[in-house]
């Protein structure tokens, strides 16, 4: 997965700064990001503050993590059924 530059908190900081009437060129110039960049940034963080985030990213992660239970699980599953299959 590709690193960002900016955490979270940095992106809230860059999407107030444009509620407050910084207009959008001129902040994706500053921070030296593309239009498209902020518009998903907008898109993604736009009305959530910093706690909001952070609990975000943990349900990102938490939900990363039980993803890859689920598909070593449904492997182990696969596994088992063919085993049987093949003994009968």
């Amino acid at each position: 997965m590709k690193r960002t530059r900016f955490t979270e908190t940095q992106i809230v900081s860059i999407l107030k700064k444009n509620e407050a009437g910084i207009k959008i060129a001129d902040l994706c110039r500053e921070h030296g990001i593309s239009d498209q960049t902020f518009y998903n940034w907008k898109a993604k963080y736009g009305g959530l503050n910093v706690r909001e985030i952070k609990r975000l990213r943990e349900l990102e992660d938490e939900n990363a993590k039980l993803k890859r239970m689920f598909a070593d699980l449904s492997l182990e599953n696969y596994a088992l059924k063919d085993l049987i299959t093949k003994k009968l």
